[in-house]
């Protein structure tokens, strides 16, 4: 799989614990974080609507995730052809429906894309100084809940999408992405719960 994809699933799975980053509307930024949830375990489903450019028909996916805030993610795709993506600090690991593995990317061996995991985890873990120097916010809020606006400055990120669109309340319910190639994704995420607060033995097993 190339980089770009890993980048927006990376970013896609760290927004789920959005830490956000002072931007032009620094208090409303503010204001929001304070209504965001972030529980050490977050689990849920999704379902994806991608527009291909050049494409009539968008491609539509559904699944689970769970994500851990000291440990990483774990995205499980179920619709239309099931499949398993883990990413932890040091690598991504891939799933297919057959049971075989294969090593995605190991940062030991690709030292250049550590960057790339180290990103996911200042989003999960509220690392604001590392974040600021990647997006560009403008946010804004009101009694149904909140919408942001992000444009990534860094070029790394700027070679996988040109600008993210959140909204949410409590949690981040929709994410809309415009990719670099002018492709368009929309993430609308649902069920999500906060229990049980811990990892299962097999979720933790995929993580270590």
């Amino acid at each position: 799989m190339k980089a770009p994809h890993f980048l927006r699933l990376l970013v896609l799975s760290g927004l789920l614990f959005v830490s956000f980053v002072a931007g032009a509307a620094e208090d409303a930024v503010q204001a929001i974080a304070r209504d965001v949830a972030r529980p050490a375990v977050l689990r849920g489903q999704f379902s994806q609507e991608k527009q291909v450019a050049g494409f009539r028909n968008p491609l539509r996916s559904q699944g689970r995730f769970v994500v851990a805030r000291e440990r990483g993610v774990i995205w499980t795709t179920l619709k239309p052809f099931p499949s398993e993506m883990v990413i932890t600090a040091e690598r991504i690991l891939s799933r297919q429906r057959d049971g075989t593995t294969r090593v995605e990317l190991d940062a030991r061996q690709q030292p250049a894309m550590r960057s790339v995991n180290a990103i996911l985890f200042a989003l999960m873990s509220g690392d604001v100084q590392a974040l600021s120097s990647q997006f560009t916010v403008e946010a804004q809020r009101d009694a149904k809940g909140w919408a942001l606006s992000l444009t990534p400055k860094s070029p790394m990120l700027a070679k996988a999408f040109s600008s993210l669109q959140l909204r949410g309340d409590r949690y981040v319910r929709q994410v809309d992405i415009v990719e670099a190639s002018k492709d368009r994704t929309r993430l609308t995420f649902s069920a999500l719960t906060e229990a049980p607060a811990t990892l299962a033995a097999d979720e933790a097993a995929r993580l270590d």
